[in-house]
């Protein structure tokens, strides 16, 4: 199954998928917002403003299986991206990434290898997986990686269109 194939929801309910991304380099970030990691949003703003006129986007997955940690209404996620943080990037509706209940998208998305070898469940909040151009996903950096990494940036920048 191709990742474009997936269904998927904006933040808003609305129906949308990957496909609206195709040819586009995609870094896939499961956040939320009462995280000690929610200052990632910083950085991930400043990836989506640099280039996203190159053929990239982040795409923020709300996520409250860690810690409770994203307990809001999609307005509350909304209004707390746009107001603390200027998000301008996508967010898609609140998703689980493990479990029984994981949705289809992370079910392929786990299946790829961080920089050690190892695949499997999302850790913590600000996993982040990059989508090259093709929608196969083609690195995976663990919470901890902030998003102006040299190793995140330089892989970005490797696969962006051409």
């Amino acid at each position: 199954m191709s990742l474009y194939d997936i269904p998927l929801h904006a933040l808003d309910g609305t129906p949308t998928s990957l496909s609206a991304h195709r040819g586009k380099a995609v870094l896939i970030v499961n956040v939320a917002s009462k995280c000690g990691l929610t200052p990632q949003y910083t950085g991930l703003e400043e990836l989506q403003k640099t280039y996203a006129d190159r053929g990239f986007t982040v795409l923020g997955v709300p996520c409250n299986q860690f810690a409770g940690q994203e307990p809001g209404s999609a307005e509350d996620i909304a209004a707390f991206c746009s107001a603390s943080y200027g998000v301008t990037f996508p967010l898609l509706e609140k998703t689980e990434v493990n479990g029984e209940h994981r949705h289809p998208l992370y079910v392929e998305l786990t299946k790829t290898a961080d920089a050690e070898g190892e695949a499997g469940d999302v850790q913590w909040n600000f996993e982040k997986f990059l989508i090259g151009t093709d929608g196969a996903p083609v690195a995976r950096f663990r919470p901890r990686t902030e998003p102006g990494d040299t190793v995140l940036v330089s892989a970005i920048e490797a696969h962006l269109p051409a």
